[in-house]
């Protein structure tokens, strides 16, 4: 993955395409060259068969005309693509990410007539030894070559985009404003992973990345809060008070809950612990004893 920086100051990560799939759309290229080369030359060539000279030119001005005319006019009608990289989903652009340009094209696809067709190891080595696998063509015209079919990232579980409904209330007083994005990243990672851990993995991973969410936003979980429910809560209430803005945050946390709260089951394993209504009576407990914390997660002080 290589980050780029347009003009703009926006920042770009560009995934420098693999070399097998760069052969491979090259295998595509040479094919369909092959196949022009003969459609050109063959013609040509039945009209001079009488005179070895001008046999021998045409062919050469064929050769040159088909493997370097080919990628440098695909690349620039199509912006960064041949046949090949259509098929592999990959494209050339700048160093900086723009699209490529004609001078860019072509040379590239000369220094390639010297190191493909007539040099091999050269073009290998310097793909391998560069980071965003150039070779020596690319280097010359402040090229690289990306893909533009990267795996699209798992996306959270509607279960895993809201505030659980048990929640809800305590929703209400979080305070997010101290959650780093990489620790919001992480836990989005680990949501998305949540059903494919298993049991073991999944409790030690939640409880680590639940105490170190719960040391940078406030108030603390209600006391039986499991790991995966306290992080879906923060990121909810996270994501809702990004979109919605210093007005949106006025609204009130209402709509912070899954819809149909009451039906939506409770995936976490045991909702948190409630308070009795106020019409009970509630004894205080003893000043010695310290307040219950969740099971399996103890939040900071």
């Amino acid at each position: 993955m290589a980050e780029i920086v347009t003009g703009e100051a926006v920042s770009l990560d560009l995934p420098a395409a693999a070399y097998p799939s760069r052969i491979a759309a090259r295998l595509i290229d040479l094919a369909v060259q092959f196949a022009l080369f003969l459609l050109v030359v063959i013609p040509l060539l039945a009209t001079t068969a009488r005179n070895a000279s001008y046999a021998a030119a045409i062919f050469a001005a064929s050769y040159v005309f088909v493997m370097v005319g080919y990628p440098a006019a695909f690349e620039t009608l199509s912006r960064g693509k041949t046949l090949g990289k259509l098929a592999l989903g990959l494209r050339v652009v700048g160093d900086d990410g723009s699209p490529v340009r004609f001078r860019q094209a072509f040379v590239r696809a000369l220094a390639g007539l010297i190191e493909i067709y007539s040099l091999p190891p050269i073009a290998l080595i310097s793909s391998l030894v560069s980071a965003r696998g150039k070779r020596i063509g690319d280097i010359f015209a402040g090229t690289y070559v990306i893909t533009e079919r990267v795996p699209r990232a798992p996306v959270l579980q509607p279960v895993y985009a809201s505030v659980p409904p048990p929640l809800a209330e305590w929703a209400r007083s979080l305070h997010v404003a101290g959650l780093s994005d990489q620790s919001a990243e992480a836990a989005a990672s680990y949501l998305r992973r949540f059903a494919e851990l298993d049991a073991a993995s999944r409790d030690t991973l939640g409880i680590r990345l639940a105490s170190t969410v719960a040391a940078q936003v406030s108030p603390p979980p209600p006391p039986g809060t499991p790991p995966a429910a306290y992080l879906t809560a923060v990121l909810a209430v996270r994501r809702q008070k990004d979109i919605a803005g210093p007005v949106g945050v006025q609204q009130g946390p209402a709509s912070w809950a899954a819809p149909r709260a009451q039906a939506t089951p409770f995936p976490y394993g045991s909702p948190p612990q409630r308070q009795p209504a106020p019409h009970q009576p509630q004894q205080p407990p003893p000043a010695a004893d310290p307040p219950p914390e969740p099971a399996g997660f103890a939040p900071p002080a």
